[in-house]
């Protein structure tokens, strides 16, 4: 499943839910949010989007080079970003029918894209008593 967020941390979309045998990239062009996406923005992501025009992802360091100081920042940037998104995602597992043990029925991914949702728009309202700590919140 894929949740996008605005810069503010809020959910701004949720995709559908499917098998975790789907490719990220192939969840990220059935979602339809390529569609919305123009040449002067990109998205930060995982290196499971590695190759996607307009999806910013961690570079490997070649054996035997370091990175220049632009590359430094450019890591500390997405490792920020990064990490802000792992704040989100166990905000999400707070809520218990997320974080433990779904007793539905495994192929319905219409309800489970639904219990997502509602838990996504909980997170939303309660964000702003509860704001996610970033790098420059700290």
């Amino acid at each position: 499943q894929i949740i996008s967020l605005d810069f503010n941390h809020r959910i701004v979309h949720v995709s559908g839910c499917c098998r975790g045998s789907v490719h990220d990239i192939t969840l990220l062009i059935q979602s339809g949010l390529l569609e919305y996406t123009e040449e002067s923005v990109e998205t930060m992501a995982d290196r499971g989007y590695i190759g996607e025009e307009y999806v910013i992802t961690p570079k490997k360091k070649s054996q035997g080079r370091n990175f220049r100081e632009e590359e430094k920042k450019l890591h500390r940037d997405i490792s920020s970003t990064r990490a802000a998104i792992e704040n989100i995602d166990h905000c999400l597992k707070t809520y218990a029918i997320l974080g433990s043990l779904y007793r539905g029925a495994i192929d319905d991914f219409d309800e489970i894209t639904k219990i997502v949702l509602v838990v996504s728009a909980l997170y939303n309202i309660n964000l702003n008593k509860y704001p996610i700590r970033t790098s420059t919140t700290q």
